[in-house]
């Protein structure tokens, strides 16, 4: 195992949290013979608790027993347990290191990793990569924050390239995790609540994904981005910078001219006009300049990556055309969770739109999106428990504004405010713990009240 780790025979290794990456990690800490210990405060997963007892490992759930924690010599913790919590402050004060699960599994593998992070926009662009190698033929294998975890995958067997998605929290409990390439698309206040409501600290938190990088290895990143350049700046960053940008020519990197993407790098030029890419708007160019730029690092063929790109469907709940009804598009963009996502699918609205938002606010400044509002929205939806800071917000911009608190009424209101050549869209800006599972539910939901109308 590459890293700090104890000189005893068997390694003691705790699990904080049953979910998908904590499972991971279980799995490929038993494989490589650690003594596991897996704890979960809340309910363990039938299937979780099934496949732990077929690896004969030990695991507790509904509760945190300290003193079985408290002996470890490692602890992994799940990215959904906060840094500052009581229990990991407890257990960092008796010296254990306490990582992420992708720092855990990095220490298993010498493979090129390819990790991608961001505000918005992550998914899609892992995807992207994704098609892109599944075209090349490239052996790989695809998940982090998205399908299978890291550690899982490692677990499973050799590939020769990881392709990454990672969020910031992930990145929190990283030591020497290394990606040959990492793509950083952008950094809006966004979990700002796990970051001491300090944006800076969640900037850093997101720069951490080039911190391990040498000479060798890229940092593919916005140079439109304010957040991202300044911290470049302050930074000693040893990877080469590979800049992409909607707004100028960067030299060597991604830009736009005369309406194509140009990709300048090892002194070779890739070019795509943007009307042949599959997936539209201005932020899917940004995506698609960032996926594109990394598939050329890896020497793949230009003409695979222009194929692939003029036949990449997008993803599930981003952008997601469900039905047209009545010359009425319905739209479900559920994973849509903060301001700057929306902003991104109002912004690509071309019809008056009857816009469905709202959900858990994060501490969310809706006037970002005013002039877009007013631009493009003819009348809002809400669909939360409490929506008065939308109405708060908005209640000026439009003429129609109607509160709903299921999604069954939200679309049923929206059919009977849209009319032909009108867009629905579900974007709504905000978590969706309070009437949902998670967005995808949210975004199933609205698919199968669509296809109910």
């Amino acid at each position: 195992m590459k890293g700090r780790h104890p000189h005893t025979k068997k390694e003691r290794l705790v699990i904080l949290g049953g979910g998908i990456s904590g499972m991971g990690a279980a799995m490929l800490g038993a494989q490589k013979g650690c003594d596991v210990f897996l704890s979960e405060g809340g309910d363990l997963g039938s299937d979780f608790a099934k496949a732990l007892q077929e690896q004969s490992i030990s695991y507790e759930s509904g509760s945190h027993s300290m003193e079985r924690i408290l002996n470890a010599n490692l602890v992994v913790k799940s990215p959904g347990i906060p840094e500052d919590a009581a229990m990991v402050l407890e257990i960092k004060a008796k010296g254990i290191e306490v990582i992420s699960e992708i720092e855990f599994a990095a220490r298993f593998t010498d493979e090129i990793i390819i990790a991608v992070t961001g505000a918005n926009g992550k998914t899609t662009v892992t995807r992207m990569i994704d098609h892109i190698f599944n075209l090349a033929n490239l052996d790989h294998t695809t998940g982090g924050n998205i399908g299978k975890s890291f550690a899982q995958q490692v677990f499973e067997g050799k590939s020769a390239h990881r392709l990454l998605e990672v969020s910031s929290f992930q990145l929190d409990g990283i030591s020497s995790f290394k990606p040959h390439i990492a793509i950083i698309l952008n950094i809006t206040p966004d979990h700002l609540d796990r970051y001491d409501y300090k944006f800076e600290n969640y900037v850093a938190s997101k720069m951490r994904i080039t911190q391990h990088q040498d000479e060798n290895d890229y940092l593919i990143y916005n140079s439109d981005d304010s957040a991202i350049t300044d911290a470049i700046k302050q930074l000693d960053i040893k990877a080469q910078l590979i800049p992409f940008s909607m707004e100028k020519d960067v030299g060597v990197g991604a830009y736009l001219y005369n309406n194509e993407i140009h990709i300048h790098t090892h002194n070779s030029l890739f070019t795509m006009p943007i009307q042949e890419l599959s997936i539209k708007g201005k932020h899917n160019t940004a995506n698609a300049m960032a996926a594109s730029t990394a598939s050329k690092l890896l020497k793949i063929r230009k003409e695979t990556i222009r194929q692939s790109l003029t036949s990449f469907e997008g993803v599930e709940h981003r952008l997601e055309r469900v039905l047209k009804i009545n010359k009425v598009q319905y739209i479900n963009d559920s994973k849509a969770t903060n301001i700057n996502a929306t902003y991104y699918a109002l912004d690509s609205m071309e019809q008056p739109t009857v816009w469905i938002v709202g959900g858990v606010d994060k501490g969310n400044d809706y006037s970002e999106l005013y002039s877009l509002v007013n631009r493009n929205v003819k009348a809002i939806v809400c669909l939360g428990e409490d929506n008065s800071k939308i109405v708060e917000a908005f209640g000026n911009c439009v003429e129609q504004m109607v509160e709903t608190s299921n999604m069954e009424d939200a679309v049923r209101v929206a059919y009977k405010l849209a009319q032909p050549g009108d867009t629905v869209l579900l974007s709504p800006a905000c978590a969706s713990f309070d009437l949902f599972k998670n967005y995808e539910d949210r975004g199933r939901q609205f698919k199968n009240a669509v296809r109910g109308l």
